[in-house]
């Protein structure tokens, strides 16, 4: 099972992922708690600017963001988190954005769900 949870005023437990480029602001690793971040699964520098947390890009950015978690590198970051999932049973992917349903992790995990690996 994978859930998503705000880094912000984080209650939640299990194996958690940060999947932020950028650290949270004005939080330390202890108040952030995350078992790992990987940053380099999170949109581009260039997809972040671009989308800013506009919800009238939301269609695109989602369309955009998926290309970007099809590169190769990326999938080997997918497929890991689909192991520590089987693994951990489940996993929390933390993220640091205000707009709940329109960020990074709500495509990550749409993604993530629809994926069956063989792990």
């Amino acid at each position: 099972m994978i859930v998503l949870e705000r880094v912000y005023g984080r209650r939640g437990s299990g194996f958690s992922i940060l999947v932020d480029r950028i650290w949270p602001r004005g939080l330390t690793k202890e108040k952030v708690n995350a078992d790992i971040w990987m940053k380099e699964i999170a949109p581009s520098t260039e997809l972040r600017k671009w989308f800013g947390h506009d919800a009238e890009k939301w269609e695109e950015f989602r369309v955009k963001y998926k290309k970007e978690l099809a590169k190769r590198d990326i999938v080997e970051k997918l497929r890991e988190i689909k192991r520590l999932e089987t693994e951990k049973g489940k996993i929390i992917l933390l993220f640091g954005a205000k707009d709940d349903k329109h960020n990074q992790a709500v495509v990550l995990k749409e993604v993530l769900d629809s994926l069956d690996f063989e792990v």
